[in-house]
């Protein structure tokens, strides 16, 4: 039976991989693979070296220098070598790049919450004498909430700006997050792991020198005590609470694994159909069951339990068959759901040689 040879797009983390190979090392009786730093400055040559029958992206999301880099090289490779890349083109460039994401949004009309970029000092200023607070400030790249400030009045809103358009930058958290707890315990762990810490210890260092200047986000604030995050990856849906620790629910941690209503798999599914995509989180405000509110989409997400929903205390998914929702009991969201992935990525390959 011959296999089939995968090539996963590594960046400039070396441990970003590694979710990738262990969910290729799965399937190895199915496939082959190999692994290419897309950073990497004979990128091109290792990838167009040989054949490959798909390209497992991991797009970076720690610094904008990074991010752009890993883009223009998925563009090239997407659209000048029309080779196969999964998650798709479009999912990976509205990824860790909120400033292009509300922008799709809105020309796609989807609902997402009022947003204004500003370029210009003055601009921005005269905007914060005629808005309502609080507002949400928020850095383009960014995961855990690192770059998110809720702005309560307008002299706080005025500093953020006067810092922002300075060498100082927007404030950004670029060390450990103490919202997700158990700080000492973590710090213990990492001790016991040199390389792990220093890995650690580099990352931190690049988000501190990777400093926003030169423009604002600016995002209405929606009240809400939660987001929810529903999941989508080949057909595979699931759904949970993100709980609000503080004023932000991104990066706290805290779920609530109620069973969700239905209509948020048919609002991720007109997504997901419309666009062709794969693999989604798509986090969303519930303002009510007619109007849900997209605050962030991304192609590769974060996983803190073994599981992404419980149905009546089990783990499973929801897949659409036969026009209606239909729950299958099952762990399927081993190795932080790249094994569904892999498994996905094998059945468009299967479908595609019928």
């Amino acid at each position: 039976m011959n296999k089939f040879h995968f090539l996963i797009l590594g960046n400039e983390s070396p441990d970003d991989q590694i979710l990738w190979i262990k969910a290729c090392s799965e399937f190895k009786h199915l496939i082959n693979f190999d692994v290419v730093d897309l950073t990497s400055s004979d990128w091109l040559e290792k990838v167009t070296e040989k054949k490959w029958d798909y390209l497992l992206a991991k797009p970076p999301g720690l610094t904008a220098k990074f991010k752009q880099i890993y883009d223009e090289r998925i563009f090239i490779l997407d659209s000048v070598l029309n080779m196969t890349i999964y998650p798709t083109p479009n999912e990976i460039y509205i990824y860790e790049n909120k400033r292009f994401l509300y922008s799709w949004l809105k020309a796609n009309n989807l609902p997402c919450a009022e947003t204004k970029i500003f370029y210009k000092k003055a601009e921005a200023l005269d905007y914060l004498t005629k808005t309502d607070y609080p507002i949400v400030a928020k850095y383009n790249i960014g995961a855990s909430g690192s770059g998110v400030q809720i702005l309560k009045n307008n002299s706080e809103a005025v500093d953020y700006v006067i810092k922002t358009f300075s060498s100082k930058g927007a404030p950004r958290r670029w060390g450990p997050n103490l919202q997700k707890g158990n700080l000492i315990k973590r710090s213990l762990n990492q001790l016991k792991d040199l390389n792990f810490l220093n890995q650690k210890l580099n990352k931190y260092a690049a988000i501190k020198q990777d400093k926003q200047t030169g423009f604002v986000l600016f995002q209405e604030f929606i009240p809400h005590e939660f987001e929810w995050r529903i999941v989508s990856i080949g057909g595979s849906y699931f759904a949970h609470k993100k709980l609000k620790l503080g004023d932000k629910a991104s990066g706290s941690l805290l779920k609530n694994y109620d069973n969700p209503p239905l209509y948020l798999f048919d609002f991720a599914k007109s997504i997901m159909d419309k666009f062709n995509f794969t693999s989604q989180a798509i986090d969303v405000f519930e303002c009510d069951k007619a109007k849900l509110i997209v605050n962030e989409m991304q192609c590769i997400f974060g996983q803190s339990d073994e599981y992404q929903m419980l149905v009546d205390a089990k783990p499973g998914r929801y897949v659409y068959e036969n026009n209606s929702w239909q729950f299958e009991e099952g762990n399927f969201n081993t190795n932080e759901s790249y094994d569904l992935r892999v498994a996905h990525i094998i059945k468009l390959l299967n479908k595609k040689a019928e």
